[in-house]
């Protein structure tokens, strides 16, 4: 059959069209793929700077309930902010009693039981609901961000997200936020199988109602008489060079504190080594072999530990973290 001419070139001019058309959808594509996760970045950036603002700048009280290991704890929380400065009070409600103050750099915990002050600086991982920068960036640069459901937490309207680890070193974390002032009200970190390991929850909470600083002050003198102060610095250990250090630490963990500690059953201080993404922390212990210990993995609720022989040492990693971030910690520990 004789192909007619007038046919043949509207069949190719459409052929043309269509891998143009494909062309175009493929680029609008690409364009996609290289936009949306920028966008997204952008976003949780976002979130989490207006989270962190507003626990700051926000005065507030409520109920505050921690979830970790099968342990139940809840407390009281006052937040104020008066003229830029931050003054906070934690007081247990059920349990051995203590109170904790808050003040600008410093943290005091009372102990009315033992009669004891204790008294250190903050820490490299913020109190609840707060989100120090270290935070908010690791949440950005090692995990993909995700809209979860919309909820109600402590009575208010909430948007929940999800953080899922891109490198699998590292647990999930599910955050609700506070749809009108974006204030953090309940925060859960999840193993692999999305179960709990840890988990802050206000059950109720009162946002920019009227507190003063009474309220925020020690129910004690800042040293009771009779009772014990003890003034303690980062990681509550004697600061040191201890001669060992990680060489494989994961992407974002870096050593927050570094000393000796003395530990119940121990005849000798053990060499302590902190490294920290912000979110998690996990400790590393080094001492020298006496007897027979453990050897290998070993879970204790959220908490992984990996103990190994290091010539004549015994090396011990923990923390809420993977079991394969706690043994590549552990078996890269060596002498510097």
């Amino acid at each position: 059959m004789t192909e007619n001419p007038a046919i043949a070139a509207r069949v190719r001019a459409a052929a043309l069209l269509c891998r143009a058309g494909r062309a175009r959808r493929a680029a609008v594509v690409l364009a996609l793929l290289v936009v949306a996760p920028l966008a997204a970045a952008q976003e949780a950036k976002e979130l989490l700077h207006r989270a962190a603002i507003a626990a700051r700048s926000l005065s507030y009280t409520g109920t505050l309930v921690y979830q970790h290991t099968g342990r139940v704890e809840t407390a009281r929380l006052v937040h104020l902010n008066d003229g830029g400065s931050e003054f906070e009070k934690l007081v247990n409600l059920e349990g051995p009693a203590r109170e904790v103050i808050r003040s600008n750099g410093e943290v005091r915990c009372y102990y009315p039981d033992a009669k004891v002050v204790r008294i250190e600086p903050r820490t490299f991982r913020n109190a609840f609901p707060s989100l120090s920068p270290q935070q908010q960036k690791t949440l950005i640069e090692y995990y993909e961000m995700r809209k979860a459901d919309a909820d109600r937490v402590a009575g208010l309207d909430v948007q929940a997200w999800t953080f899922e680890p891109k490198d699998g070193l590292r647990y999930g974390q599910k955050l609700w936020f506070d749809r009108a002032t974006g204030l953090l009200l309940k925060a859960r970190i999840q193993n692999e199988r999305n179960e709990p390991v840890e988990q802050f929850t206000f059950t109720d909470i009162s946002i920019g109602g009227k507190i003063d600083r009474e309220m925020v002050k020690p129910t004690w003198p800042p040293a009771p008489p009779l009772w014990q102060v003890h003034e303690a610095g980062p990681g509550e250990a004697d600061t040191a060079d201890t001669g060992w250090t990680v060489q494989a630490a994961p992407p974002g963990f870096v050593r927050v504190a570094e000393g000796y500690r003395t530990l119940r059953g121990k005849r000798a201080p053990v060499a302590h080594i902190v490294y920290s993404d912000g979110l998690v922390a996990v400790s590393v212990f080094v001492e020298p072999a006496a007897g027979v210990h453990p050897i290998g993995l070993l879970q204790q609720g959220g908490v992984n530990v990996f103990v190994r022989d290091a010539d004549g040492y015994v090396v011990t990693a923990l923390g809420e973290a993977p079991a394969a971030t706690i043994r590549q910690i552990a078996n890269s520990v060596t002498h510097r």
